[in-house]
């Protein structure tokens, strides 16, 4: 009963993803849905997740969507993973739930928010947005801050002052490294005042390699081949940038 796991890996869900079954050797096979041709809309994907959106899994005849639900299903579900990925400690359990809650309405909103009207919407047939931009950000910048001064308050050097990374720190880091699709300017300013995010962020891509850097290679390979000004366009249309962009 091979796992399937419907993805792009544009969408910073899918990547965390696929990093945990690759860390803990959880067989699976990957299928790209293209969000630049509305895959995720058709549907015949619709039977998967009527949500229309990624990532998605099947395991068997079980169905199941939203990240953070399929990261703990995998790491209940899956022999080998260390109980610190999801602890079976019902206190440690409610913290962990207690940070994706979090992430979802904070985080990854100002995330998304900022990177999409900064650099992604011409890819997927939209208009750059400065004004959504600069709110965005703001929210982005207040998330940072929060983590900075809150979530990694503690002795350890994960969320919640662990001493070993779980579930929630793959799953915001991963939605951080969404900004490497932006000029390096902006994540520099962006990030550079929060020092312990900083850290916390190589700490959890050491603990995750090398399948945290196989997993962004697509972002920097997609960044490589676009320019970002006051639109998004491709360089150069090369048999390169024709192979990165058929991945959208």
């Amino acid at each position: 009963m091979k796992l399937q796991i419907y993805s792009n890996r544009l969408s910073q869900p899918c990547r965390a993803i696929i990093i945990f079954c690759k860390l803990h050797g959880i067989e699976f096979e990957e299928i790209n849905i293209s969000v630049a041709k509305g895959q995720q809309f058709t549907p015949e994907y619709k039977v998967i997740n009527p949500m229309g959106k990624l990532p998605a899994i099947v395991h068997g005849s079980y169905k199941l969507f939203e990240s953070h639900a399929i990261l703990i299903y995998l790491a209940c579900s899956f022999p080998g993973v260390a109980d610190h990925w999801y602890p079976s400690d019902i206190q440690k359990k409610a913290k962990i739930h207690s940070v994706l809650d979090w992430h979802h309405s904070n985080l990854r909103q100002g995330e998304v928010g900022y990177v999409q009207n900064r650099t992604l919407k011409p890819l997927l047939g939209g208009k750059l947005d400065p004004e959504a931009t600069a709110v965005n950000e703001k929210l982005l910048s207040k998330s940072l801050a929060k983590i900075e001064n809150f979530w990694l308050k503690g002795d350890g050097k994960f969320l919640l002052g662990n001493f070993q990374p779980s579930i929630a720190d793959l799953s915001l880091v991963c939605e951080i490294m969404q900004l490497q699709l932006g000029p390096e300017s902006d994540r520099n300013r962006i990030l550079s005042p929060y020092k312990k995010v900083l850290q916390w962020i190589e700490d959890t891509r050491n603990a995750t390699n090398p399948y945290f850097d196989e997993l962004h290679s697509f972002i920097l390979e997609l960044k490589s081949v676009l320019t970002v000004d006051s639109s998004v366009v491709v360089k150069e249309v090369t048999k390169q940038s024709h192979a990165v962009l058929s991945k959208l």
